[in-house]
């Protein structure tokens, strides 16, 4: 059979498949009709060849065999946490994201939990030398794979703030990374360039100078025995947000055989903020499923569902099960289990894959040349590339040329969310002295929805 199809059909070049295209196109221009560009500066063309490629694809190192279906827990009532997260495991997730903004008691929190079964990460939002020796001496016994996405640096980034001091949170960050060498400590928080409204290629450039601070200060030992954890956020650029998932892999391994390090790194992703609406609040299962499935198909570890309802609502266990839900058809109804690779090999993707990997590196390159991510940020060149960034693409969707369905397009007027909301669902002005401006994350459909919120 197979021969037979060989023989039947004929191989058909670049260059002719070119040809023929432009006689089907009657005299209209082909780079004006079929080829755009993205706000990454990259021409997508209508079809990718083999003869586009002069030499075989690189691998993608690191690649997972599978992934884990992740859920995200706030840790305020350590028996309710509790609760949540062995109810989440009994109903399908393959490991648990703690989070919590204060200690808590481990006792309690992690009762009866499978920690040889479920990997752990956790979010906490402060910085204690005492606190994290404690934690890690209570898994030490426990045979549970644990990343703890220590990120000071994100931090500063976020919130214009150390949690102590330069010197106090490099200092604790030292002596818990020399006492801890064989656990998962450094995490880079790159989700919030992307909710901030970053392009790619600077979403995977701050990333690579962002851990490249890291990489700097670690000593010989600890280079080799530490593996990072990416956090990213999926957008809904479908094909492009696999490629930055295998580029930032690629450009990690490059960075990191400079310094003679873990040439691999662990890369946990949550679909995209930016994006999500008040209004016509279901179609933000769609815009996260397939955000979820770009995570999936480009390599993630780890996949953490948004809720549909997570900017209104308090968590909730309906929001939740949805989230989780989604995750679970795309993974055993779906079988986006079966392949651990299925984004080699395709020409499209391989071509995104490479072009944004060296726009990002040669970002990367202008950063260190201006004294290295740290000192951009202090400056404030990382927070006006991004904000540049964000008005492009806020002028886009205020044109309606960027589209979101059911609030800038096709909108329902009859929808009224006013009496709905249980959180603030917009950014919030926060008057407390910072030593650098914020990275701050913003909605796409803010101003939109103030402005209808107002005359509901």
């Amino acid at each position: 059979m197979n021969d037979f199809l060989f023989e039947e059909f004929n191989e058909v070049s670049a260059k002719q498949w070119k040809q023929q295209i432009q006689y089907d196109l009657k005299g209209a221009d082909y780079n004006e009709a079929l080829i755009w560009q993205s706000p990454e500066g990259i021409n997508v063309k209508p079809f990718y060849h083999a003869d586009d490629f002069k030499e075989n694809f690189r691998p993608v190192p690191g690649q997972p065999k599978s992934w884990k279906i992740a859920q995200s827990i706030f840790i305020d009532d350590e028996a309710i946490a509790n609760k949540i997260a062995l109810d989440a495991i009994d109903r399908g997730a393959e490991s648990i994201i703690f989070s919590a903004e204060k200690e808590f008691d481990f006792n309690k929190t992690f009762a009866s939990f499978p920690f040889e079964e479920i990997p752990i990460y956790f979010e906490i939002k402060f910085l204690s030398d005492a606190f994290y020796s404690k934690l890690i001496l209570f898994f030490s016994d426990k045979k549970a794979t644990v990343h703890y996405n220590i990120d000071i640096i994100g931090n500063l980034a976020r919130t214009g703030n150390w949690f102590h001091s330069l010197k106090e949170d490099h200092a604790i960050l030292d002596s818990i990374l020399e006492k801890n060498a064989s656990e998962n400590i450094l995490s880079v928080h790159a989700s919030l360039y992307q909710n901030a409204g970053a392009n790619i290629v600077q979403q995977l450039a701050y990333a690579l100078a962002h851990a490249n601070e890291y990489l700097n200060h670690l000593s010989p030992a600890l280079l080799q025995s530490q593996i990072f954890t990416f956090q990213l956020a999926t957008g809904p650029n479908y094909f492009f947000e696999i490629a930055k998932i295998r580029a930032l892999r690629i450009l990690y391994e490059t960075l990191a055989r400079e310094y003679n390090a873990r040439e691999i790194c662990h890369i946990v992703v949550t679909p995209s903020k930016r994006n999500k609406t008040l209004y016509d609040y279901n179609v933000n299962m769609l815009r996260s499923t397939t955000e979820c499935m770009s995570a999936v198909l480009g390599g993630a570890d780890a996949v953490c569902n948004l809720p549909y309802d997570a900017l209104y609502h308090k968590s909730n266990e309906f929001g939740e099960r949805i989230a989780r839900n989604q995750l679970l058809v795309l993974k055993h109804e779906s079988y986006f289990d079966t392949v651990s690779n299925p984004a080699d090999g395709t020409y499209y993707i391989e071509s995104l894959t490479e072009e944004l990997a060296e726009k990002a590196l040669q970002l990367f390159k202008e950063i260190e040349k201006g004294g290295g991510f740290l000192q951009q940020l202090k400056d404030g060149t990382i927070q006006k590339k991004i904000k540049e960034s964000a008005e492009k693409e806020q002028q886009a969707y205020n044109a309606g040329q960027l589209k979101l369905l059911g609030t800038n397009y096709h909108p329902n007027k009859n929808d009224r969310m006013k009496e709905d909301l249980e959180l603030f669902p917009f950014v919030k002005n926060n008057p407390v002295k910072t030593l650098i401006a914020p990275i701050v994350e913003k909605r796409l459909a803010e101003t939109t929805e103030q402005e209808r919120l107002k005359t509901e």
